[in-house]
């Protein structure tokens, strides 16, 4: 099978791989879609990438079944997403779903082991969880990781029904939580410096939307919150500026959640925040447990989770699929195999 790897500086290469077979506990999916997130894009400018099969949102069919794997983890045929890491299984962090988290040090697939921008993926059968009819296979994709990556910061925030809360950076991630917070009746205020980002934050139930270009977050979100400022915000985008923005948009006691990667940097004035009583927090991802509770949210409040996808690749596309995706300016990507 044909495989995307990244040799390095923006570069990328469809190379040949043996077709997998499942060992022990293992499963192999047939990949129906792959999705392409903001992550996958460190390791495409980077000069040192992994050297495996890159891609961690996969979403498919169960292809084939290893020895010892119980039916109420997997049977051929099934449709499923995948928790993309793998651990000991035994450790306190792995018993609680958080693989990633693994004592003994997890796998990542698409980093440390084959991803999914293959026609096939073998994973253990632990980390699937299985998709209803309902859903499509790029929404599976989503949730996996981009989507699932907004539910489990909100889960860290708290309480949101009611709440004004602040989504910093509406890329993939960031417009996936103006989605599901809105359908839980969250206020969102979204912020992002592209209009065409705004006008689908909008789409996807946002109240009100600012660009840092045209005025200062902190200001306009104190305007709209009668000069309270904001009980939650969530920064998706990982930008410096945006990161102190958002610590200055919060309300006394509010919480704040970081989970934007790669854009460096930036000083928290403690001494302007004590008296705050400000929480901050990050989020990385979310435990198997949380992604199969996102999947039923999606499924039963029919969330238009597809519509985060603006372009849709065949496998051989894989070269203009990523240049376009580098330029951060439409929505989510995704390889679809059928």
């Amino acid at each position: 099978m044909k495989g995307v790897v990244f040799p390095g500086r923006r570069s990328l290469e469809l190379a040949d791989f043996p077709d997998p077979s499942p060992e022990a506990g293992e499963v192999v999916i047939r990949v129906m879609a792959s999705g392409m997130c903001g992550s996958d894009l460190h390791q495409y400018r980077s000069a040192e990438p992994p050297t495996c099969i890159v891609g961690h949102e996969p979403s498919g069919v169960v292809e084939a079944v290893g020895v010892g794997v119980s039916p109420r983890l997997a049977r051929v045929g099934d449709r499923v997403t995948v928790h993309h890491y793998a651990g000991c299984t035994v450790c306190d962090e792995c018993r609680s779903g958080w693989y990633q988290l693994c004592r003994e040090g997890a796998v990542r697939y698409g980093a440390d082991a084959h991803g999914s921008h293959a026609p096939y993926m073998v994973v253990p059968a632990v980390t699937l969880v299985r998709l209803p009819e309902s859903l499509s296979f790029e929404t599976g994709a989503a949730l996996g990781c981009g989507s699932g990556t907004a539910w489990g910061a909100l889960r860290r925030l708290g309480h949101l029904a009611g709440a004004d809360l602040v989504v910093s950076g509406q890329g993939p991630v960031g417009l996936s939580a103006t989605m599901i917070a809105s359908a839980i009746g969250a206020r969102v205020i979204a912020v992002d410096v592209e209009d065409s980002r705004l006008k689908m934050a909008r789409d996807f139930g946002a109240a009100e939307v600012v660009n840092p270009r045209e005025a200062p977050v902190n200001e306009t979100v104190r305007e709209l919150t009668g000069g309270v400022g904001a009980s939650l915000v969530l920064e998706t985008s990982g930008a410096p500026q945006a990161g102190t923005a958002a610590l200055a948009s919060l309300a006394t006691w509010g919480r704040a959640c970081f989970v934007g990667l790669g854009g460096g940097a930036f000083e928290v004035d403690v001494t302007a925040l004590l008296r705050t009583q400000a929480t901050i927090m990050t989020s990385w991802t979310l435990s198997i447990s949380d992604l199969a509770r996102c999947v039923d949210f999606a499924d039963r409040y029919s969330l238009p989770v597809d519509r985060l996808f603006t372009d849709r690749w065949r496998l051989e596309e894989a070269a203009a699929a990523y240049a376009a995706f580098d330029q951060q300016r439409n929505g989510k990507g995704v390889f679809l195999f059928q």
